[in-house]
C-alpha cells in the first residue's frame, strides 16, 4: 500500500509541477499581450516585444528580425546591444529559420556551422546559446524571426521553445497591424504633402514653403520636448496651414510689388478658406483639431491677428509654433515684392514681436536650432549643392551663435552660413521654371 501511495504522490507532484509551469506560461503570455497590444509605432513595438521576451525567457538579448521580401533581407532597426542590422534572408541561423520555418535551439553556438562568429569578433560579445523561432502572419507566411541569446543559468529548454512560439504568434499579429498602420500613415502623409505642394506649385518663389514650415516646426517641437502625438498633429497642421490659398486669385498671389489694401484683405481670407476646406476632410478623432490649428497661424497674442482676432490662450498652442516658423521662412525667402531679409533684422522682427505677436518660448527654441539643420531645411530641394563638410562645421552652432559671431570673433561662421543664406541658385531655379513654362 505504501508503494502505491508513493506512486500517487509522485503523480500528484508531477501534475502540480505541470500546472505551475502552464500557469506561469499563461501569466507570461497575458503580460506580453497586455503590454504590446496598444502599441502601433513599429520601432517602439519591436523594442517592447524584445524587452518582454528577454524578461520572459530570462535571457541576455533578444532581436526581432523582419523579413523584407523585396530585398530578400532580414533586418532589425532596433536590437539589444546593437544598431540597425540587415543581412541576406538565407544567411546565418536566423536565415535558416526564415527559410525553413523551424524552431532552432542551439546549446553551443560555436559548434554549429550555421553560426557566424564574425559578429561576435566585431562587437566583442560572446554568444553561448541561441533560440530562434519564426514569426508567421495570419496566412501562415513567415514575416520575420525571433532570436534570443544566452539563457541565464544554462541552455534554453523545451518550455522556452513553447513559450517563444506562443509569443511569436501574438507578436506577429501585432507587428503586422503596426506595419499596416505605418503604411497607412505613409500613404496619408504622402497625400498631405501632395496637397501642400499643389499650393506651392502655383508660385516658384514659394515652392517648398509648406514642407519647410513642417520641418522648422518639428525642430522647435523636439527642442521644447513635445511628444510624438503632438508632433504629428503639428506636422500635418504645418503642411496644410496655407491650403486656403488655393482659393486666392493668382494675380494677387503672384503679384510683384506691394499689395493694395484690398488685395491684402483678399490674401487674409486664405485662413478662413483653410479652415472651411480642411473641415470637410474626415480626420481621425486624434487629428480633429487640425483645421483650427492650421487656420490660426496668423492670430497674434494681443488679438491683432486674423481671421478671428483671437488672443493668447484662445489661440491653439501648436498654431503659435507655426506662426513663428511661418514668419521665419517668409522673411528668409525671396518674395515678389522684396528680397530676402538681412538675417539679424529677421531675428529682430521676431524678437520685437515676442509677447505681443509671438510666444517668446517658441522664438527662443527656433534660435536654438542647429545651423546645419537650418541650412538643410532652407536648401530642401537643393541638398545636392550642400557641402557635407560645411554641415559638419555648422552642426556645432545655432542661431544664437551666429547672431553673436562678430562679438566672439568668429566671422568665419557668418561667412559660411551666408554661403547658403544668400544662395543664388534660388534665382536660377525660378528662371528655369519660367523658361520651362514659356516653352509650353
Amino acid at each position: 500500500m505504501v508503494h502505491y501511495h508513493k506512486i500517487d504522490d509522485y503523480k500528484y507532484s508531477d501534475e502540480l509541477e505541470n500546472y505551475r509551469r502552464e500557469h506561469k506560461k499563461l501569466s507570461l503570455l497575458l503580460s506580453v499581450t497586455r503590454n504590446i497590444s496598444q502599441e502601433l509605432e513599429i520601432d517602439r513595438l519591436l523594442m517592447l516585444i524584445m524587452d518582454e521576451v528577454k524578461k520572459a525567457l530570462n535571457c541576455d538579448r533578444c532581436t526581432v528580425f523582419i523579413l523584407d521580401r523585396d530585398k530578400k533581407e532580414l533586418w532589425s532597426k532596433v536590437a539589444h546591444g546593437e544598431k540597425e542590422i540587415r543581412f541576406s534572408s538565407h544567411l546565418g541561423i536566423a536565415g535558416y529559420v526564415a527559410s525553413t520555418g523551424e524552431i532552432l535551439n542551439i546549446e553551443d553556438a560555436y559548434s554549429d556551422e550555421r553560426f557566424n562568429p564574425n559578429i561576435d569578433k566585431k562587437t566583442g560579445y560572446r554568444t553561448r546559446n541561441i533560440l530562434n523561432a519564426p514569426l508567421r502572419n495570419k496566412k501562415g507566411e513567415i514575416i520575420g524571426v525571433f532570436q534570443t541569446l544566452n539563457k541565464k543559468g544554462g541552455a534554453f529548454t523545451k518550455d522556452d521553445e513553447e513559450l517563444l512560439s506562443a509569443i511569436a504568434v501574438l507578436s506577429a499579429s501585432q507587428i503586422e497591424n503596426a506595419q499596416l498602420y505605418e503604411e497607412q500613415i505613409k500613404t496619408f502623409d504622402s497625400f498631405l504633402e501632395t496637397l501642400a505642394s499643389t499650393i506651392d506649385a502655383r508660385d516658384p518663389l514659394t515652392s517648398g514653403h509648406s514642407k519647410r514650415i513642417a520641418m522648422y516646426t518639428d525642430e522647435i517641437a523636439k527642442i521644447i520636448g513635445l511628444d510624438d502625438h503632438k508632433r504629428r498633429i503639428l506636422k500635418i497642421s504645418s503642411l496644410l496651414h496655407d491650403y486656403g490659398k488655393i482659393a486666392i486669385r493668382e494675380a494677387v498671389l503672384t503679384k510683384e510689388g506691394e499689395l493694395s489694401n484690398e488685395e491684402f484683405e483678399h490674401i487674409k481670407e486664405h485662413s478662413n478658406y483653410t479652415k472651411s476646406i480642411l473641415e470637410r476632410i474626415n480626420f481621425s478623432r486624434e487629428l480633429r483639431d487640425v483645421p483650427l490649428i492650421a487656420s490660426s497661424h496668423h492670430e497674434n497674442l494681443d488679438g491683432s491677428g486674423y481671421p478671428k482676432g483671437l488672443k493668447d490662450k484662445e489661440i491653439p498652442s501648436l498654431s503659435k509654433i507655426i506662426a513663428v516658423a511661418d514668419v521665419f521662412d517668409a522673411l528668409s525667402s525671396k518674395r515678389h515684392y522684396r528680397e530676402r531679409m538681412n538675417f539679424p533684422e529677421l531675428i529682430k522682427v521676431l524678437s520685437d514681436g515676442a509677447g505681443t505677436k509671438f510666444k517668446d518660448v517658441y522664438i527662443e527654441a527656433l534660435k536654438r536650432i542647429s545651423l546645419d539643420n537650418i541650412v538643410i531645411i532652407m536648401e530642401d530641394g537643393n541638398k545636392h549643392k550642400i557641402d557635407p563638410k560645411d554641415l559638419e562645421i555648422l552642426s556645432s552652432y545655432n542661431m544664437n551663435d551666429l547672431l553673436h559671431s562678430g562679438e566672439k570673433g568668429n566671422r568665419e561662421l557668418k561667412v559660411l552660413f551666408n554661403k547658403y543664406y544668400l544662395r543664388k541658385h534660388r534665382r536660377e531655379n525660378i528662371r528655369e521654371h519660367n523658361e520651362k513654362n514659356n516653352k509650353h
